[in-house]
């Protein structure tokens, strides 16, 4: 951890090492061509420099996310260098479009900023053909072509979610946003590898297989961002709709010292799915287990106590049954940690039971 910033931790990733490394071996040419220097130490020091600067130009990109996001109500929660640049992590959803958009917009800026820096000091300050000037100029070119880069309306580019709000507010729909943003990721992250692919073609060459490779990985990365994006917002749409009715199971209720023939009964008149059998204290206590109960034939139903087919509730089971959307999954998140199955009640009455694996099946639907 190098520190912390609005309140955040800005974690070095182990993966930037090996970016680190490998960004070193693969600028030491370029540095030599530069430079015109030849062998030794110094064209890899060059280039270890470089790079640093370029993580560091990430940073500043992450740092103006987050500084812009808690002035705006929205606290960051960790800034982290990767092997693949850097991301920043909050601790909600930005409150509204206009934020989002704002929040999104200043990493791109920031780095824009950097170019114009260092195109300056390469144009004004630097020595004509010195290594420094060789190296505000690559860093003019790396932080103009990120913060343009950036800027791209795909996500799980900062382009895409300047065009999530934008649909976002255009709809009032948030997670509309999130999948016409995604599916335009998607088109972004094909576009880099056909580009790649295509334009040497053009132009009369031959694609250079490193280059291909990188495109594949960029592509990869950003497919993978975009399609993680489009699910998201379709599980949203599902999440926001969510009610104990659409995740749970209707059910009914009978004591403890009740036969299974009476918890037959009494459901059936509910048209309930599920029994759930209450203890003298009025906590629900355990569950009719459906196979259980199906194995008791109808003449033995009326001697068999509801208990011996039925499965214990462990405590923490019980969720409010009035909660929806974001609220009703946490419940659900947290009471799932002790059961897979839990027990909805409404004004001190059981109403349905909700299993786990129907909630995962409502998500992924």
């Amino acid at each position: 951890m190098l520190g912390h910033v609005a309140g955040a931790p800005v974690v070095l990733a182990p993966s930037w090492l090996l970016a680190a490394v490998v960004l070193t071996l693969v600028f030491t040419p370029s540095v030599r061509t530069w430079t015109g220097a030849g062998g030794g130490v110094l064209p890899y020091v060059v280039a270890l420099v470089f790079v640093v600067l370029l993580f560091a130009s990430v940073l500043v990109h992450e740092l103006a996310h987050g500084l812009v996001a808690k002035a705006r109500g929205q606290q960051p929660r960790e800034f982290v260098l990767t092997l693949w640049g850097g991301h920043t992590t909050f601790g909600g959803a930005a409150p509204s479009p206009g934020t989002s958009a704002l929040v999104a917009v200043v990493g791109p800026v920031a780095n824009l900023l950097l170019a114009g820096g260092f195109l300056l000091l390469a144009d004004h300050v630097a020595p004509d053909g010195s290594v420094l000037q060789a190296m505000t100029w690559a860093g003019a070119v790396a932080n103009g072509f990120v913060g343009l880069f950036n800027l791209v309306p795909g996500l799980p580019l900062d382009g895409g979610r300047i065009l999530e709000a934008a649909v976002w507010a255009a709809t009032g729909d948030r997670h509309r946003g999130s999948v016409v943003a995604g599916w335009t990721g998607r088109v972004v992250a094909v576009g880099v590898v056909l580009l790649v692919l295509v334009r040497p073609y053009v132009t009369g060459g031959t694609p250079d297989l490193g280059t291909v490779a990188w495109a594949a990985l960029i592509g990869a990365f950003l497919w993978s961002g975009a399609s993680g994006a489009v699910r998201a917002g379709r599980t949203g749409r599902v999440v926001d709709a969510m009610t104990i009715g659409t995740v749970g199971r209707p059910a009914v209720v009978v004591g403890v010292r009740s036969s299974l023939a009476q918890a037959r009964t009494t459901a059936a008149a509910a048209h309930a799915a599920e029994v759930v059998v209450i203890a003298p204290d009025g906590r629900p206590a355990a569950y009719v287990d459906a196979d259980a109960a199906a194995r008791v034939p109808a003449e033995l139903a009326g001697s068999t106590d509801v208990l011996a087919v039925a499965t214990p509730l462990p405590a923490g089971t019980v969720v409010d049954g009035t909660l929806t959307g974001d609220a009703l999954l946490e419940a659900l998140s947290r009471a799932s940690a002790n059961g897979p199955v839990m027990a909805a009640v409404v004004d001190g009455r059981v109403v349905a039971l909700v299993r786990t694996a129907d909630v995962v099946a409502a998500l992924r639907h």
